[in-house]
């Protein structure tokens, strides 16, 4: 994880931010400011430095769920997967039983969460749509 996206986090009046700090622990990479990625006049430090990251360690995918970041994360070539991608590849790999409570808590968090995508995503999951 970049720095900038680790103190973003990590910052104490954010939800889970002690739980983050403790699991991220020796997981937080220096970025090499040298190389480039083609920005909008959007991109944060957290967002330009995930996309660096993404390009120094040659990663498989970029976690980001913000759809312009998502757009600009294409036009690099950089290849992407949200949050509720990565719930869905945990269930298809075993590594959780149940998408349903994860989302919930994403659902009950500052993150929006159309109720389309919650019924899109609990279908591809094999599992029962939420109740309201």
């Amino acid at each position: 994880m970049p720095e900038a996206v680790y103190l973003e986090a990590t910052q104490p009046n954010k939800k889970q931010a002690l739980q983050l700090k403790l699991y991220l622990e020796n997981k937080v990479r220096k970025v090499d400011m040298k190389n480039y990625v083609f920005l909008d006049g959007f991109a944060d430090a957290g967002e330009t430095e995930a996309m660096l990251l993404y390009k120094q360690i040659h990663a498989d995918k970029l976690l980001i769920d913000d759809q312009r970041g998502r757009n600009v994360a294409k036009i690099n070539h950089i290849e992407t997967i949200g949050s509720l991608g990565v719930l869905l590849v945990g269930k298809q790999r075993g590594l959780i039983d149940e998408v349903t409570p994860l989302l919930s808590q994403l659902n009950d968090s500052d993150i929006y969460l159309s109720k389309q995508l919650i019924a899109t995503v609990l279908e591809l999951a094999n599992e029962p749509p939420m109740s309201s």
